[in-house]
């Protein structure tokens, strides 16, 4: 694995960088840096992660996203540094405006993504530390993981989206009872319920990852698993069919017309392996 980081939020902010960003051939993987602090989520991590993924979604070499901790914990939630007060935003707001909640800033960013996302959840995680991973494609969790929905017993209610996302990945009266009870779930349940696809030793945990973004893109032109991936998403909230028939006649109508699928089909009949010529950044039609 290659040892280049990448400082993404010097773009933002001139403190030291909370993640970094490295490159194992086209999977760009992203760590939460702040060992120290268990990887305790900040404003300045947030626009960070926000940042690394406008960067991959514009490199046409980049093909999926690992996203992983630093040291013993994924993420354990927002820091609490400042006390009683952290999760006081009124000094922020103007006017009778609402500030957006940072966790959903980044998640609906993650959502957003061109590429797929894989989170390697490498420890325990709580609170925002979990509700992050929701928008990943794939979650691969260490034996010691656990994850702590602990919203309501800190006074809060879930953040992040995940009122959306996470009823979508486990059903409703799992997330009810995880999120109304503010349980610590251990892996074995969270692998159980569908949160975690697939559970490996500590030390295998990111290989684990970026084998399966390998598998998921190997074979796969890239635009077609952009727009598979939004298509998989966005159809999970339409209320009829009919928005996905829509969607799928828009793909299939301008995906007919490309040169990927001259390829895709010609290297299917004459037995070669293909080479999609179509590039995420300039080649993705709008079809929603």
């Amino acid at each position: 694995m290659s040892s280049d980081t990448s400082e993404v939020g010097r773009k933002a902010t001139q403190a030291e960088p909370t993640i970094t960003v490295e490159r194992d051939g086209e999977i760009a993987i992203f760590r939460l840096n702040r060992p120290d602090r268990l990887n305790a989520f900040t404003l300045q991590m947030g626009e960070e992660l926000r940042a690394a993924f406008d960067e991959t979604d514009a490199d046409d070499s980049v093909r999926a996203v690992v996203l992983t901790g630093t040291g013993r914990a994924f993420c354990a939630g927002a820091d609490l540094e400042a006390g009683g007060s952290t999760f006081d935003a009124s000094s922020v707001v103007e006017g009778n405006e609402v500030p957006a909640d940072e966790g959903g800033k980044l998640t609906l960013r993650m959502f957003a993504s061109l590429k797929p996302v894989i989170a390697a959840i490498n420890g325990p995680s709580a609170g925002v530390g979990v509700t992050m991973t929701l928008p990943a494609d794939v979650r691969i969790a260490s034996e010691d993981a656990k994850f702590g929905f602990v919203f309501a017993a800190r006074g809060l209610v879930p953040e992040a989206a995940s009122s959306w996302f996470l009823p979508r990945l486990v059903g409703l009266p799992t997330a009810l009872q995880w999120t109304v009870g503010a349980k610590m779930v251990q892996v074995d349940e969270a692998h159980e319920r569908g949160l975690i696809q697939q559970v490996v030793p500590k030390d295998k945990v990111l290989e684990t990852a970026i084998a399966v973004a390998r598998e998921m893109t190997a074979n796969s032109a890239p635009v077609s698993a952009a727009l598979t991936r939004q298509l998989l998403w966005r159809m999970a909230g339409a209320p009829s069919p009919l928005d996905a028939h829509h969607a799928d006649s828009k793909a299939i109508f301008y995906r007919g017309q490309s040169g990927d699928v001259y390829e895709g089909v010609m290297s299917f009949l004459e037995k070669r392996p293909a080479t999609y010529p179509n590039k995420v950044s300039e080649d993705l039609p709008d079809i929603f």
